[in-house]
């Protein structure tokens, strides 16, 4: 016997997309469902908001409850309000974005059987996905886009220690493009935002590079809230 489906005459949902860096690799974490509709598809966490709840205090719930995830600091981006963007009925979605450094505090476990597993997948694999959730990702991706170039927001991705190696790739992997590697290194340094630490890389096999910390009170003492990268 199918399972019935309730019809949605209008619900309000949030969809979250988190973006990881490792090992070189800008990643976006995933869910993969266990119920109807997309059983066994992937998609970005998310649920319906709950009758007493606020939008933020949902995104909140949801993104503990599907990933085990508590504490993260998401931002509302945009509202996906298509008519068919469901198959239940009219269903408006209020997307979220974070940007995290992926560390063993981070450990992923679904509290709930909604979901079958919950991993953080390479932005290049990616699968397809559920709903219009491509749709939602390539939005955020925009925005990070927009907001990079603007904003120091790569040392959210990044170690508190890093190399500038590693500063780069985040840029090239969210900006889809290559950047010279002296003059990326020049402007970043030019700043001065960047403290150089009397410390390398530990457990490579390479030639060890310098690690470097950003300065976020110098960073607010010197510029604010945006500079031009």
């Amino acid at each position: 016997m199918n399972e019935r489906l309730p019809i949605f005459n209008s619900a309000v949902s949030i969809d979250c997309v988190l973006f990881g860096f490792d090992n070189g690799e800008l990643k976006v974490l995933l869910i993969e469902r266990n119920g109807q509709p997309f059983k066994d598809w992937w998609a970005l966490p998310g649920n319906l908001v709950g009758e007493n709840e606020s939008v933020d205090q949902s995104a909140s719930r949801i993104l503990h409850e599907l990933t085990g995830l508590s504490n993260i600091y998401v931002e509302q981006y945009y509202t996906f309000g298509e008519v068919d963007r469901h198959p239940q009925g009219r269903v408006i979605s209020v997307a979220y974005y974070a940007m995290l450094r992926l560390s063993g505090d981070k450990a992923l476990k679904p509290l709930t059987s909604y979901v079958k597993n919950v991993q953080w997948i390479n932005i290049k694999e990616m699968p397809k996905l559920a709903f219009d959730h491509q749709n939602i990702f390539n939005k955020a991706l925009e925005k990070i886009k927009r907001r990079i170039k603007h904003l120091p927001i790569a040392f959210e991705l990044l170690p508190e220690k890093f190399t500038l190696t590693q500063v780069q790739n985040v840029y090239e992997l969210i900006l889809g493009k290559k950047l010279d590697k002296r003059n990326f290194r020049k402007k970043i340094l030019s700043f001065g935002v960047l403290k150089e630490l009397n410390e390398k890389q530990k457990g490579v096999s390479f030639r060890a590079a310098t690690l470097y910390k950003f300065d976020k009170r110098k960073y607010f003492k010197l510029f604010g809230k945006e500079i031009s990268f």
